[in-house]
């Protein structure tokens, strides 16, 4: 094998060597990748700690924003200062008193203007825009704009458009601004793109704003709802910030945006709206980001997960989907070996499994052995890590998908019950005779709410496999199932359900069309503020960075969806984690008033903030989630819920 296939013919899932990337320098061009794999090696992930507090705001941090060249990172705060420090001497290069009147929000360098000129958004309702240059005066702004009628949550720039940003406000409007025309904040001015109350309603509110760097026509909205919307400006008028936004009356009337020029992505189990019944949901996005290469969305969603959305890939949920069946050839073997991870009805004379190899190799039946183990043991978290490490050997094994996905329906927590439908449909595809991927898929339909369809799930097993109809656990459901449909028929036979009409036609037609995601990450708690960042980590965005409500943030592996490290960045709540452009490089912040810069020490370096065990505090976190509803803190005060 050759010297590159050697050492080069991995994924990102791959144990990468740093000596030996380092030695092979001089062999390939590959300045690019050995940047960005020594930027998030796992060797340096493994080994980080805090190597400086950046002390000078008297407030809480709420938001971070690196420097094109890295040499800058600019910080915002409830103080209403701005603070560019330099990084690699620990202090600060300038400290502004800025003329906002409520807490920072959102910081962006604008690009390609050597780092000089920085856009400001707050609680004011204000934006404004600094000349670094101007050092007579610093405090004074040279662009300002208060076209925003309440606050201003994230601004969005694009390295191609030097004088342009977004900016999205609670108000539900996106503007867009060029700071190289007047701009006097008058009603008149067409600098709307879009406008959130024209589709859901007057209690629309935009909280985040993302623009591809790669395909910068496509910008990416996230509002206090589950939607992630990827809007293509080339099919987008500017219109007046002054139009009145549609009553609810003429909700049938459209506004600038057509239907074809938005995409909407969201996770299956909460992208239940197929009527106008619909409302809201306790769900914000709190923030979203596009992955370096252009290809990815990634969604910090509040009261969940973290969802990774595949832009060009993805497609719609599918609640049910049953493979072909022939009674003649696709009969279950009996002589298959039972699976003793998951549930078959204890009745049933077919007990059915599926494998192609007559006896797993040595290191993946010990994987499998002891998910089952951890499953026995009630310990979901690290069952479920077992059987995806099988899943990643012999992805076309069936077993260890059912398995993942009892693992996932017994421990449910947000969206586990859909990862375990997600996880039967796949056991059911690579095996149609797999009765017991049949009947728990039936069972997750039923928990989920989507009770017609495990009916018809529930059916067909019945007449695929007629020897397990009169199985207990079988019926049962089949009871249940028949119950809640009679209380539901019941139900809508002695009320006048009168429609929410809040929804205007085509926000009806871009939900009942959104694309699910590709991957979630879990562990972390977000539920206490809204601002709280998820980043790639990474050149190549191997990695995945967020903070979390107990003061920790974690890192995952963006292939595996594992947790690789946990660290102690607050005392209360870290909202933000910014990776550096170039070097393996973190800065966090939150509630403190410091903000904590990170970096990887030598491996004999015992760090006292890494979180070694941290199996129960996600196990705290997900009972928080679920107890505590996303609350948004309608006083202004951003650090904690009301």
């Amino acid at each position: 094998m050759s010297k590159m296939h050697r050492h080069y013919h991995w994924s990102p899932r791959t144990t990468r060597n740093v000596v030996l990337l380092q030695n092979d320098r001089p062999y390939f061009n590959i300045e690019t990748l050995i940047r960005n794999r020594l930027k998030a090696a796992p060797q340096f992930i493994q080994n980080l700690d805090v190597e400086a507090k950046l002390e000078g705001h008297n407030g809480c941090v709420n938001c971070l924003e690196w420097s094109s060249n890295g040499r800058l990172l600019a910080s915002g705060s409830d103080d209403n200062r701005l603070i560019l420090w330099n990084p690699f001497y620990h202090k600060p290069a300038l400290d502004i008193m800025t003329p906002h009147q409520g807490n920072i929000f959102s910081v962006k360098f604008l690009p390609n203007t050597g780092d000089t000129l920085i856009v400001t958004a707050a609680a004011d309702q204000y934006c404004y825009v600094f000349d670094l240059n101007r050092a007579a005066d610093l405090s004074s702004p040279c662009w300002k704009c208060s076209c925003h009628t309440t606050r201003v949550k994230r601004l969005a720039t694009v390295p191609e458009s030097p004088c342009i940003f977004w900016s999205a406000g609670e108000d539900g409007k996106i503007l867009q601004f060029d700071i190289r025309e007047p701009h006097e904040c008058t009603r008149e001015e067409k600098v709307c793109l879009v406008d959130l109350k024209n589709h859901i309603g007057a209690s629309a509110e935009a909280k985040c704003v993302a623009v591809n760097p790669r395909r910068p026509e496509q910008l990416a909205v996230g509002a206090s709802d589950a939607y992630a919307r990827v809007y293509d400006r080339r099919m987008i008028k500017l219109f007046r910030i002054g139009d009145v936004s549609l009553s609810q009356n003429d909700r049938q009337i459209e506004d600038n945006l057509s239907r074809d020029c938005v995409t909407y992505f969201c996770p299956g189990h909460l992208n239940k709206f197929k009527d106008r019944k619909s409302g809201f949901t306790t769900k914000t996005i709190t923030y979203l980001t596009f992955s370096p290469d252009g290809l990815e969305l990634l969604v910090n969603m509040g009261s969940e997960q973290i969802y990774l959305y595949d832009l060009n890939n993805a497609q719609q949920p599918v609640y049910l989907s049953m493979p072909q069946f022939n009674k003649t050839t696709d009969q279950p073997d009996e002589n298959k070996n039972p699976d003793s991870a998951s549930e078959l009805p204890s009745t049933s004379t077919t007990p059915v499994t599926y494998t192609k190899l007559s006896k797993l190799p040595k290191h993946v039946d010990e994987m499998k052995r002891s998910g089952n183990e951890f499953m026995e043991n009630e310990k979901y978290l690290q069952a479920i890590n077992q059987y995806s490490e099988c899943i990643k050997l012999l992805p076309n094994h069936p077993v260890f998908y059912l398995n993942r996905a009892t693992a996932y329906m017994r421990r449910n927590w947000f969206g586990d019950m859909y990862s375990g439908l997600r996880d039967c449909q796949q056991a059911l595809r690579l095996d149609p005779t797999y009765v017991k991927a049949h009947f728990r898929l039936a069972r997750a339909l039923f928990e989920l709410g989507f009770v017609m369809e495990a009916s018809e799930c529930l059916d067909e097993l019945k007449k695929r496999f007629p020897n397990d109809a009169t199985n207990k656990q079988i019926q049962l459901l089949s009871q249940d199932i028949q119950s809640h449909i009679e209380q539901h028929r019941n139900s809508n036979q002695n009320s006048a359900e009168s429609p929410n009409t809040e929804l205007s036609n085509n926000e009806m037609y871009w939900r009942t069309i959104a694309k699910d995601f590709s991957e979630r990450f879990v562990g972390h708690c977000n539920t206490t503020t809204d601002i709280k960042e998820a980043n790639y980590f990474g050149g190549d965005g191997s990695f995945v960075v967020a903070g979390s409500d107990e003061g920790n943030f974690y890192i995952w592996e963006r292939p595996t969806t594992k947790i690789v490290a946990v660290y102690k960045g607050d005392t209360t709540i870290v909202n933000c984690v910014q990776p550096h452009p170039y070097l393996c490089l973190l800065a966090t912040s939150g509630i403190d008033h410091e903000i904590r810069l990170w970096s990887p020490k030598s491996d004999e370096f015992d760090s006292e903030n890494r979180v070694s065990y941290y199996d129960t505090t996600v196990v705290v976190n997900q009972q928080r989630m679920m107890a505590d509803p996303f609350e948004f803190n309608a006083s202004g005060a951003v650090c904690r819920a009301s």
